[in-house]
């Protein structure tokens, strides 16, 4: 498991079936299947800018010129800055018209009282964003499992989301899913876990042993990685991530905003609770904070039945990319990431990043290498486990092309603009 947005835990009353996953809320969630969901905020960079995306890159550590450095990216094959892979999920506009009356109640809080847990994300790229490029996507929920009994939680709810972007022509740009999992508070306090798992304290030689691997990485950068020089079995270049702080959270939400709930600082704080009140339960001094703090709060994590604050997924799986894209360089392209959060990282955690080559292959026009990937913490815990495919150039079939995006997201990029475009003309 990993990060979640807890959820609504004061503000009403609750009933008797608060907390819990009952059948009316699964039928609640197998019925958003397919339905379009409009976007309730703006997305932190809604048109791709120059300062937004090297904003991105900064608050996940990942120092590549080709996004933080306008005049080194000219020089490159893109002939200009482009985003980092994970850049899409803090960019667009999403078109979808309001719900209809029938419809607002099936979208309203699923689960009330359970606790949300993203667990694992599959990304496909199939070009690249630029600064002022429009971006336009939609949100829909593809999959709703029920798995009656698990390690974490007792009974759970697996709920898949698909976001797919695309241009302001409907040609697909990218996709993703992301796994939510949704879990009854009382039987995630029960587990027992995590029992015994304290902050680590880290000596004057364990920073230095980090600081060796801090200095060590590189970014390939201008140099080509050629197909023909990679063989199955070698290793990436490993990352060092961490020890987490709060700065380091601090830092996530300066590259990717305040998260799709909207909320914010003062007025914004009182704007949100009018809406939302039941995500700002109050905290030691009376006062109405954000559920989020749980990734901040010791106390608050303590409430939800985890001994420490914890990251977001999304910094687990930026770091991911950061890991693939500094060893493939410039000229290659991150084709699919595939990873997901197995366990939590903690508040002073320690993460290696680090991979190596499990297959080499050409797959239809492209050179492609398949990467398995991981990130492992100081507890010895492998949280991250991922695999990643990259195109890469090649001296004797040359330069890397783009992969051709799925049929169904070519179709149905069309029929998002089409049908923008008949709303507009009313």
């Amino acid at each position: 498991m990993s990060t979640a947005e807890d959820v609504k835990t004061e503000g009403k009353k609750p009933d008797s079936t608060f907390g819990t996953i009952t059948e009316s809320e699964i039928a609640r969630a197998q019925a958003q299947i397919g339905v379009p969901q409009p976007a309730h905020i703006v997305m932190h960079d809604a048109v791709p800018s120059s300062n937004g995306i090297a904003h991105f890159a900064f608050s996940m550590g990942d120092d590549n010129p080709l996004w933080n450095d306008p005049e080194y990216a000219k020089t490159t094959r893109w002939r200009g800055q482009i985003a980092p892979p994970t850049y899409m999920a803090i960019t667009g506009v999403n078109e979808t018209p309001p719900l209809k009356p029938e419809q607002k109640k099936l979208f309203r809080q699923l689960f009330p009282g359970c606790g949300e847990y993203v667990s694992g994300f599959t990304y496909e790229w199939y070009r690249p964003v630029r600064p002022g490029d429009q971006v336009f996507y939609e949100t829909t929920t593809c999959g709703v499992s029920v798995i009656e009994k698990s390690k974490f939680a007792g009974k759970t709810v697996h709920v898949t989301r698909r976001r797919l972007d695309v241009d302001a022509l409907g040609s697909p740009i990218s996709s993703h899913e992301s796994l939510l999992i949704v879990a009854e508070r009382s039987s995630s306090k029960k587990g027992g876990k995590h029992d015994g798992v304290e902050p680590w304290v880290y000596t004057d030689e364990d920073i230095a042993k980090i600081d060796a691997i801090y200095a060590a990485e590189e970014t390939r950068g201008s140099k080509p990685r050629y197909w023909e020089d990679v063989e199955v079995g070698d290793l990436m270049q490993p990352l060092a991530k961490g020890p987490l702080t709060v700065t380091d959270i601090i830092a996530e939400h300066l590259g990717r905003g305040m998260g799709h709930y909207g909320h914010g600082p003062l007025r914004f704080w009182w704007k949100t609770r009018q809406k939302i009140g039941g995500f700002y339960p109050k905290n030691p001094y009376g006062v109405p904070d954000v559920a989020q703090r749980l990734h901040w709060e010791t106390d608050w994590a303590n409430k939800v039945g985890l001994p420490l604050p914890y990251d977001y997924a999304d910094m687990r799986m930026n770091w991911m990319a950061h890991l693939v894209t500094a060893w493939m360089g410039d000229d290659a392209w991150l084709m699919r990431l595939f990873c997901q959060m197995r366990a939590f990282n903690f508040i002073g955690d320690f993460h290696i990043m680090e991979g190596r080559v499990a297959a080499k292959r050409r797959e239809g026009r492209h050179c492609v290498v398949d990467l398995e990937i991981k990130g492992t913490s100081q507890r010895g815990w492998v949280t991250t486990p991922g695999t990643a495919t990259v195109i890469l150039p090649s001296r004797e079939h040359g330069a890397v092309t783009l992969p051709d995006p799925p049929e169904e997201f070519v179709k149905r990029g069309a029929e998002m603009m089409t049908e923008a475009a008949d709303r507009k003309r009313g």
